[in-house]
C-alpha cells in the first residue's frame, strides 16, 4: 500500500529533486517545474539599472560582499524560466543587513536554472510518501507547534513562507529518529537523529532512508538535481555540493568563553550555531557543533571530520575543568573546486 509520501510523488509530474543533509543531522529535498512565465524581454523596468542598485553600505552578508553595480546592471533583467529574477534572489540580503559578526549568505534560489542564469512556485498539497508502515505517520504543520514567527528572516523575506501552513507537513517514525520535512527552506529535507553519541548509526540511517526515496523517484522517471560543476543543487547556495551537515548538540560551558574557541573552529573546519539551531544563542552553553563546508570533500569525510572535530572539542572541554592548556590545532585542509 502507498503511503502518504508516494502520494505526493505520484500526484505530479515533472519533478526533478534535490539533496541536502541538515537540520541537525542528516536530509534531502526537491523542486517542481511551474508553469511557464513571461520571458525577460516582456518584463519592462520604469528605471535603469543604476536607479534601483541597492544601497548595501551597511550590510554584512554574502551578496553584499560581491554584488556590484556592473554585474546588477547585467544580471538585472534576466529571469529564469519559471519567472525568477535577480531581485527575487537578493530581496532577504537586501531586507536583512545582518549581524556586525556574523556573516549570512544573503541570497536564495528559486529555481535550479537560477545557477545557471546568474543568479518553486508550484507546490505539493499532500506532503509524503514512503511505503506505508505501522511505525510511522505524517503530521501537517497546522497540528505542530510551529509557525512563520519561528522562521529565521530569510526564509520569511523569501517568500519561501507564504500560504502559511498549506502544503507543509513531516513524516516521521515512531521513534522520532527518521524524519521528512515537505516545503520548509527545500521542498524536502530529510533527517536522520538520535540522542548519543552514535554518529554512525545516525548516518547509516540516513543513507537507507536517502536511498530509500531516490529509489522511489527513480521509479518514476525523476531525479535528485545535480551538476558536475555544482553538485546536489538547493535554495541556499551555502549549501551546494554534498548539501550534507552532520551535527550535534554539545555543552561547551567553558571552552565557549575561551577567547581561542573561534579559531579552534574555524581549524577544524566546524561552526557553530545556537541551541535551537540558526539565528538562535546558546542556551546554557550548549551549541550546535556541524561541518563549515559542503563542497571539497565527500559525505563520509565530512561526518569524519566532524566525530574527529567534536572529540577534540571535547578534549578541550576536559583539560579546561582541570586547569589545563589548550592549543589551537593545526588548520583542517579544505580542498577548493
Amino acid at each position: 500500500m502507498a503511503g502518504p509520501f508516494s502520494r505526493l510523488l505520484s500526484a505530479r509530474s515533472g519533478i526533478r529533486l534535490l539533496a541536502l543533509a541538515g537540520a541537525g543531522s542528516l536530509a534531502a529535498g526537491f523542486l517542481l517545474r511551474p508553469e511557464p512565465v513571461r520571458a525577460a524581454s516582456e518584463r519592462r523596468r520604469l528605471y535603469p539599472p543604476s536607479a534601483e542598485y541597492p544601497d548595501l553600505r551597511k550590510h554584512n552578508n554574502c551578496m553584499a560582499s560581491h554584488l556590484t553595480p556592473a554585474v546588477y546592471a547585467r544580471l538585472c533583467d534576466k529571469t529564469t524560466p519559471t519567472g525568477w529574477t535577480l531581485d527575487q534572489c537578493i530581496q532577504t540580503g537586501v531586507d536583512n543587513p545582518g549581524h556586525p559578526f556574523i556573516k549570512t549568505v544573503g541570497m536564495v534560489a528559486g529555481d535550479e536554472e537560477t545557477y545557471e542564469v546568474g543568479g518553486p512556485q508550484s507546490l505539493p498539497d499532500d506532503p509524503t510518501h514512503l511505503p506505508s508502515h505501522p511505525s510511522s505517520q505524517l503530521l501537517p504543520l497546522k497540528d505542530l507547534s510551529l509557525s512563520p514567527k519561528t522562521l529565521s528572516p530569510p526564509i520569511l523575506k523569501s517568500g519561501m513562507a507564504r500560504d502559511w501552513p498549506d502544503a507543509r507537513g513531516i513524516w516521521h517514525n515512531n521513534e522520532k529518529s527518521f524524519l521528512i520535512w515537505v516545503n520548509e527552506e527545500d521542498h524536502t529535507r530529510v533527517i536522520s537523529m538520535e540522542k548519543g553519541g552514535n554518529m554512525k548509526r545516525v548516518f547509516e540511517r540516513f543513507c537507507r532512508g536517502l536511498k530509500e526515496v531516490e529509489r522511489l523517484i527513480q521509479e518514476r522517471g525523476w531525479e535528485f538535481m545535480w551538476n558536475e560543476h555544482l553538485g546536489y543543487i538547493l535554495t541556499c547556495p551555502s549549501n551546494l555540493g554534498t548539501g550534507l551537515r552532520a551535527g550535534v548538540h554539545i555543552k561547551l560551558p567553558l571552552l565557549s568563553k575561551d577567547s581561542r574557541f573561534p579559531k579552534i573552529l574555524e581549524n577544524l573546519r566546524l561552526q557553530k550555531r545556537g541551541t535551537g539551531g540558526v539565528d538562535t544563542a546558546a542556551t546554557g552553553g550548549v551549541f550546535d557543533i556541524s561541518n563549515l563546508d559542503r563542497l571539497g570533500k565527500s559525505e563520509v569525510e565530512l561526518v569524519q571530520l566532524v566525530i574527529d572535530g567534536v572529540n577534540y572539542l571535547i578534549d578541550c572541554e576536559r583539560r579546561l575543568e582541570r586547569g589545563q592548556d589548550i592549543r589551537i590545532p593545526t588548520p583542517v585542509i579544505h580542498t577548493k573546486h
